[in-house]
C-alpha cells in the first residue's frame, strides 16, 4: 500500500474519510495514485539499470587498462628485442645481446599474463538482465491493462452543441 492509497499524501479529509474507510475513491485520485506508482516504477527501474551498468563499467574500466598496460609493454619490447636480435646474430655468443633478449622476453611475458586478465575481465561483463526482466515484466503488465469502456450516452442536443471551428 502506498502513500496515496491511504490518503494520507492528499491531505484532505475526503481522502482520508475514503482511505480509512475502504470506499471508492474518484477517478482524479485513481489516476493521480496511478501515475504516482508509475513514476516511482520508471525512476526504480532506471536506478537498477544504472547501478548494474556502474558494475559493468567498473570490470570494462580494469580491463582497457590492463589492455593498454600489455600494449604498452609489447611496444617497448619491439626495440629491445631488435636489439637484442641484432646483437644475437652479430655475436652469436652469450653476451651483452642475450641480456636484451632476457628483457625483452620477460616484457613480453607480462604483457601476455596482462592480456589473459582483460579477457578475463570482459567475459565477465553481462547485459543488465535484471533490468530487463523488470521493464519486460513491466511492459507486460501495463499491456494488460485496458481502458473501461464509456457508457454511451444519448445523442441529442447536447452533442449538436459541440461544433469545430473550421478557421
Amino acid at each position: 500500500m502506498s502513500a496515496a492509497d491511504d490518503g494520507a499524501a492528499t491531505g484532505t479529509e475526503a481522502g482520508a474519510a475514503a482511505g480509512a474507510m475502504g470506499t471508492d475513491r474518484s477517478l482524479g485520485q485513481l489516476v493521480a495514485t496511478a501515475t504516482t506508482e508509475l513514476s516511482a516504477l520508471v525512476h526504480d527501474e532506471i536506478a537498477l539499470a544504472k547501478a548494474e551498468l556502474r558494475q559493468d563499467a567498473k570490470r570494462v574500466g580494469i580491463g582497457g587498462g590492463a589492455i593498454a598496460a600489455a600494449g604498452t609493454l609489447a611496444l617497448f619490447s619491439l626495440p629491445v628485442l631488435s636489439f637484442a636480435a641484432a646483437y644475437g646474430i652479430h655475436n652469436l655468443g652469450l653476451g651483452l645481446a642475450w641480456s636484451f633478449l632476457i628483457i625483452g622476453g620477460a616484457f613480453l611475458l607480462i604483457a601476455a599474463l596482462l592480456g589473459l586478465l582483460a579477457v578475463g575481465r570482459f567475459k565477465k561483463v553481462s547485459k543488465p538482465e535484471k533490468s530487463i526482466a523488470s521493464a519486460k515484466q513491466t511492459a507486460a503488465v501495463l499491456g494488460t491493462v485496458k481502458p473501461h469502456p464509456r457508457p454511451l450516452t444519448g445523442t441529442g442536443t447536447a452533442d449538436a452543441s459541440v461544433t469545430r471551428s473550421t478557421v
